[in-house]
């Protein structure tokens, strides 16, 4: 008999009661395209992350739509900090507590302000990661926000990128 799928992030929706459809992956991948298609989704459904810091050492989870790309200075701006840029890819899981492609605003190890893009809202179901590079999460758009409680603001570049590397997701 197969052990069923468990991370910290089923166990956390689970405990919330709130529900949640498994999207396994055959492989792991690469790309957000690659990403998008083994979850049967569109790339626009998946809640990518970017951890960023500040000059002071601050630190903030940016979500966008899977095909948008984050600008660290609206970012900046949004919480009138200094200058931003991406953690260091090393630092991530020692941050997060996720390794880098598998962040996810829930369960964070580090308290930190999470700020959504308004364009998270074009769909009402969208996709986070498990934890795990081998399965994503399809969950309600609403009980993601009730749980993480981030912060709305425009944070994204203004031109879509058609080929984002899930190693700068995070």
């Amino acid at each position: 008999m197969n052990k069923p799928f468990s991370t910290a992030i089923t166990q956390y929706l689970d405990s919330h009661q709130v529900s949640y459809q498994l999207l396994p992956h055959q492989t792991a991948t690469i790309t957000i395209e690659e990403t998008a298609r083994q979850r049967g989704i569109l790339a626009s459904q998946m809640v990518k992350t970017l951890l960023l810091r500040d000059m002071g050492n601050r630190l903030a989870l940016a979500c966008i739509p899977g095909n948008a790309a984050v600008d660290p200075k609206k970012v900046r701006q949004v919480l009138e900090w200094r200058r931003m840029t991406c953690v260091d890819r090393s630092q991530v899981e020692s941050i997060t507590g996720y390794p880098v492609g598998t962040v996810t605003p829930l369960c964070l190890k580090t308290s930190m302000p999470i700020l959504f893009d308004h364009a998270i809202l074009q769909h009402s179901i969208v996709t986070i990661s498990s934890g795990s590079s081998l399965a994503g999460i399809a969950l309600s758009v609403q009980d993601l926000i009730q749980l993480c409680q981030p912060r709305f603001a425009d944070i994204q570049r203004t031109v879509s990128v058609e080929k984002t590397m899930i190693n700068c997701r995070q």
